[in-house]
């Protein structure tokens, strides 16, 4: 058993979410379902993170839902990904008398490309079933999952994948844990939907910019890149000068993020303590933040 199949009988669970980040993306042309097949490397990193308390009530039954934090442009009440994947697995497995309550503590930023939404129904739907017991196996949470995002599947196991189809095929990866990055926010967001629509407007171009890949990445890819700078950089002008200043104040590559607008930079282990991180962030005038890689895509706790 693990810790997406152990159960407990709690009152109470708390489960961090953590941010999925992208370190190679290509692109294929769109399906017939309006969404596009990819070929992605992704991993679990440790910042930024949400935490979602998932606390059984005896009323009103079914779910209700509140928000605190980042929550600029976070969908709210019964529209928000996390009270929604509540929802679908109350439903799923026959349970939805029940009276839950979600409280969501927003740290992932909207419009970033760090995942944050499929990172919260991940954690949602992980702390649900074991607070209640719901007899329903990984690969049918996997299914649940996958209705309400593409992203979802990693986010449920994390560590580091590749991601095909529309990102719910899985290869795991072994690349170890505590591999550093530095995650840099601008002062704008964008809406993964408009750079998908600028990418097949551009005519579907490849990556401009590939990245060498170093230390114990390059075991598994030899080159990072992301098809979708181009079409980020098209919604978003002021995107190319700002990754241009963070790498070099950084002094090293930078990578966008999924569709944007974060971008990460890989750093050596002797560039992994914070105070290179405040230093990149004194320079920028922007949130620059440490992160590591780590195992899993959700980490369950009692509260």
């Amino acid at each position: 058993m693990n810790e997406l199949t152990t159960a407990s009988r709690l009152g109470r669970v708390r489960a961090t979410a953590y941010s999925k980040l992208t370190l190679s993306l290509r692109v294929d042309a769109l399906r017939d379902d309006g969404f596009h097949d990819i070929e992605a490397l992704a991993v679990s990193i440790s910042d930024p993170h949400d935490v979602i308390e998932v606390q059984a009530v005896p009323h009103p039954g079914g779910v209700t839902f509140e928000m605190r934090g980042e929550t600029e442009g976070v969908t709210d009440g019964m529209t928000n990904i996390a009270a929604r994947a509540a929802d679908e697995l109350l439903v799923h497995a026959g349970r939805s008398g029940h009276g839950v309550r979600l409280a969501l503590s927003k740290k992932i930023p909207a419009g970033a490309g760090l995942g944050g939404g499929s990172a919260d129904a991940a954690a949602t739907l992980v702390a649900l079933r074991r607070m209640l017991e719901i007899d329903v196996d990984d690969v049918a949470l996997q299914e649940v999952g996958a209705r309400l995002g593409s992203d979802v599947a990693f986010c449920l196991t994390g560590g580091a994948a590749w991601m095909r189809g529309r990102g719910e095929r899985l290869d795991a990866v072994d690349l170890p844990i505590g591999l550093p990055f530095l995650v840099a926010l601008p002062p704008f967001r964008l809406q993964t939907a408009d750079v998908y629509r600028a990418w097949d407007d551009l005519g579907r171009p490849a990556a401009p910019r590939r990245v060498p890949a170093t230390g114990e990445i390059a075991t598994v890819i030899s080159e990072l890149s992301n098809d979708l700078e181009p079409a980020a950089e098209a919604v978003e002008p002021r995107l190319a000068q700002f990754r241009a200043d963070l790498e070099a104040a950084a002094e090293a590559p930078a990578l966008l993020a999924g569709s944007g607008s974060a971008y990460v930079v890989p750093v050596s282990r002797d560039r992994s303590e914070p105070s290179f991180a405040r230093r990149v962030q004194r320079l920028l005038r922007i949130p620059v933040t440490p992160a590591a890689t780590v195992s899993r895509g959700v980490r369950l706790g009692s509260g």
